[in-house]
C-alpha cells in the first residue's frame, strides 16, 4: 500500500493473505488440470488467461464506472463534495482522485481504479441529497481507503481465476450442446469426455472461486469501515451514514435497485434491502449489523483514549 495516514489493519491484511494465497493455490491447480487434460490445446488455454487477465485488470474499472453513469464534476459544479474530498485527501496524505457523480436516486458512494494515479470517486445525486456534511464525510474517506489499499487491484486480480472459470464452463457448454456428448466413434467419445471433466472442473473452480472472492470482499469493507471512522475520528456519523444508506434502500423502486445490484461489490452498501440479500457466504458486504457493532467498538475506544 502508499504511504497515507490510513490506519493498517493487520489483521484484515493476514486474513487477505490466506484468501489470496487460496485462490492463488486453486489458480495452479486448475491450470495444472486444464493442461494434462488439454494436453496440446494448453498453449490456446494460456492466451485465452493473458487476454482476459489484461481486459480484466486495465478496464474493467472504467467500464463499471461508464456503467455506473459516473461523470467527472469540477469544484464549481458541486463545491461541497470536491471540498470535502480535498480535506480528506489532505488528512490521508494522498493524492486527489478524480471526482465523479452519477444521476441516480440510489444513495451510493463507490471508488474505482487500478491505482491512486486512475483512481475516481464517485457518488450518487440519491447519496448528495440524504446525507448530512459530516456523515458523507465518513463515506468518502470510507471510498479514499479503498483507493489508498488498492482495493479494486486486489479484488480485480482475486476475480480473474473466476472470469476465467467461468468463461471456459460456457465454452464448453456451447460446445457439447453443439454436438460435442453426442457423437458416436471412439475418438469423438474421448473428446467428449475431455470437454466434459473441462466443464465440471471449471465449474467447481467458479464456485470455489466465487464464494473465496466474496469473503475478500467483506473483508475489505470492514476495513474500510475501520480505516474511515478512525481517519475521521467520527465513527458515529459513518455508523449514521450507514443506517440511512440501508434504510433508503427500501423506499427505492425495485427497477432501480435491480439495475445497481450487479455493481453491489463497488458500492458503499449493496444496491438492495437486507432481507433481500443472499446468505453471508454469498453476500458481497457484511451485514448493516456487524459494520455497526464494529463503529460501536472503534467509538468505544476513541472514547477511552
Amino acid at each position: 500500500m502508499s504511504r497515507t495516514r490510513f490506519a493498517p489493519d493487520r489483521g484484515l491484511t493476514n486474513r487477505m493473505l490466506v484468501t489470496m494465497f487460496l485462490i492463488g493455490l486453486l489458480y495452479v491447480v486448475f491450470v495444472g488440470v486444464l493442461v494434462v487434460v488439454l494436453r496440446g490445446a494448453w498453449p490456446i488455454v494460456v492466451v485465452i488467461a493473458g487476454v482476459l487477465f489484461v481486459m480484466q485488470f486495465w478496464f474493467s474499472d472504467r467500464i463499471a464506472a461508464f456503467s455506473m453513469g459516473a461523470r467527472e464534476v469540477t469544484p464549481q459544479q458541486y463545491p461541497e463534495l470536491h471540498g470535502t474530498v480535498d480535506r480528506l485527501c489532505a488528512l490521508a496524505d494522498m493524492p486527489k482522485p478524480r471526482v465523479c457523480v452519477a444521476d441516480t436516486d440510489v444513495p451510493n458512494a463507490f471508488a474505482t481504479g487500478r491505482n491512486q494515479k486512475n483512481a475516481i470517486v464517485c457518488a450518487t445525486t440519491g447519496l448528495l441529497r440524504r446525507l448530512e456534511p459530516e456523515e458523507l464525510e465518513g463515506v468518502l474517506a470510507h471510498e479514499l481507503s479503498h483507493v489508498a489499499h488498492k482495493d479494486v487491484a486486489v479484488m480485480t486480480i482475486a476475480g480473474f481465476l473466476g472470469v476465467l472459470a467461468g468463461f471456459l464452463t460456457r465454452i464448453g457448454l456451447q460446445m457439447g450442446f453443439f454436438g460435442g456428448f453426442d457423437r458416436r466413434d471412439d475418438r469423438d467419445d474421448e473428446g467428449g469426455m475431455v470437454l466434459l471433466v473441462v466443464i465440471l472442473v471449471s465449474a467447481v473452480v467458479y464456485a470455489i472461486s466465487f464464494v473465496l472472492t466474496r469473503a475478500l470482499s467483506r473483508y475489505r469493507e470492514l476495513s474500510a469501515d475501520r480505516s474511515a471512522a478512525l481517519l475521521t475520528g467520527r465513527p458515529s456519523a459513518l455508523a449514521s451514514a450507514l443506517t440511512k444508506v440501508t434504510g433508503s434502500m427500501a423506499r427505492i423502486p425495485t427497477r432501480d435497485l435491480r439495475a445497481a445490484e450487479p455493481f453491489n461489490a463497488f458500492y458503499f452498501a449493496p444496491a438492495f434491502s437486507a432481507r433481500e440479500a443472499a446468505s453471508n457466504l454469498l453476500s458481497t458486504h457484511p451485514t448493516l449489523e456487524k459494520r455497526l457493532e464494529q463503529l460501536g467498538r472503534i467509538s468505544a475506544q476513541i472514547g477511552r483514549s
